[in-house]
């Protein structure tokens, strides 16, 4: 992976890791900065974020991405993203916790595409894609936790995943604004076990974390 890291994006990269807590080797920023590499030379072709600048890329698409870390269960685990898109926030989260094994679930063939070329070029043994819509996929195990980050509604999300969550296992679901309607809205048999509020540095924007878990 020979990739000419921009010593702007990497200094900004490092602070905003600092001041979110997070600890990550020099090969682990390396390849997340190579990920916005790869992001930017596609996108160039095949449109797959509206963000097009590098500078703007690290804080919306890689410290938005790790912002949960603190808040997610720091042991090994089974992760799904589902409507992955261009990899957020699974590409960033497999870096950052190679321990982690993670799913990357799109039905958009050209976004599985691009999910496939980087995982092979950053050389991410811990993530599998699946290209399929998430009611059709039929994994033979459950996942402990499931993620989206602009995937749909709560309510939504739910139904629509609840085949896929292990017994025990969790909705984690990114949001901006507190939701208050979408949480208003979940079905009886699922309940919230709490929603913690996020900073990410350099974005000037509400961001949540709502976790989700099947009423016992």
């Amino acid at each position: 992976m020979s990739v000419i890291v921009d010593k702007n994006l990497a200094e900004m990269l490092a602070n905003g890791l600092s001041e979110m807590g997070l600890k990550l080797s020099s090969e682990q920023q390396h390849k997340l900065l190579a990920y916005v590499g790869l992001l930017e030379k596609w996108n160039k072709t095949y449109s797959l974020t509206s963000i097009r600048e590098p500078e703007r890329m690290v804080p919306l698409h890689l410290l938005d991405s790790l912002a949960p870390l603190a808040k997610l269960p720091d042991h090994a685990l089974r992760m799904l993203d589902v409507g992955s898109g261009f990899g957020t926030p699974g590409i960033p989260l497999a870096i950052a916790r190679p321990d982690w094994q993670l799913t990357l679930l799109d039905s958009n063939h050209k976004k599985t595409t691009f999910l496939r070329q980087a995982i092979l070029e950053l050389k991410l043994d811990n993530i599998s894609v699946v290209t399929d819509r998430v009611e059709a996929y039929q994994p033979e195990t459950g996942f402990q936790i499931i993620t989206s980050r602009a995937f749909a509604e709560l309510s939504e999300f739910v139904r629509l995943t609840g085949h896929l969550l292990a017994e025990g296992g969790e909705w984690a679901a990114l949001k901006g604004v507190y939701p208050y309607e979408e949480i208003a809205l979940l079905p009886a048999d699922v309940h919230v076990a709490g929603v913690d509020s996020l900073a990410v540095p350099g974005l000037d924007a509400e961001r949540h974390l709502v976790h989700v878990v099947k009423v016992v």
